[in-house]
């Protein structure tokens, strides 16, 4: 194998193609509806109401992804990547930016996080093109379904404190992601797309 992948079970053999999505069609389609979201979210008609439900579900989205990105694309890119390390450094570095500004939204850091965002995107695309041609269709698809599974296990609120790098990210989030549950729960909070 090319890509460095976390423990998993064997695979049956040759010929076999895991099901589910690859890890680069994933987050290319979260960035897209990460911008969507803050477009609508932005947009002159959207009423405060609206505004609010829509940053909302933006935040955990967000929150999810960067905890998927931080916990397998990163890891697969540092290590399939040649060179790579200091650009992932510096994403990390600003993933901690990009929480910091979604914390805030609440106190009008709206602009300070549509910029961190497009910073984010650029970034990371900048890695998608190199990480496809380094590793196979099976490994992009199983480290995709690990990315999934991070995800729906991640908070769903920003915790810039929390660590953002392998093991402990891996241990951390969904012990966090709980506790966001639950507080989303009780208060009717939206947390996914389809909610609005």
């Amino acid at each position: 194998m090319t890509v460095h992948l976390p423990p998993l079970p064997p695979t049956p053999g040759d010929g076999y193609r895991p099901g589910g999505r690859n890890l680069v069609d994933i987050i290319e389609a979260e960035h897209r509806e990460l911008l969507e979201l803050v477009g609508e979210a932005t947009a002159a008609g959207t009423s405060p109401p609206r505004r609010e439900e829509v940053l909302d579900v933006f935040t955990a989205v967000l929150v999810r992804h960067l905890s998927g990105e931080e916990q397998y694309l990163f890891p697969a890119a540092r290590h399939a990547v040649p060179g790579a390390g200091e650009r992932i450094d510096r994403a990390i570095a600003g993933d901690a930016g990009l929480l910091a500004a979604a914390r805030d939204l609440p106190d009008g850091g709206l602009p300070d996080l549509v910029e961190e965002l497009r910073r984010h995107v650029d970034g990371v695309n900048a890695l998608l093109g190199p990480l496809r041609a380094a590793a196979s269709e099976e490994e992009l698809i199983r480290l995709g379904n690990r990315l999934e599974i991070a995800e729906e296990a991640a908070p769903t609120r920003p915790h810039p404190g929390n660590p953002h790098t392998p093991p402990w990210n891996r241990i951390v989030d969904p012990a966090v992601g709980v506790v966001d549950k639950v507080r989303d729960a009780v208060s009717g909070r939206h947390t996914h797309r389809s909610d609005l």
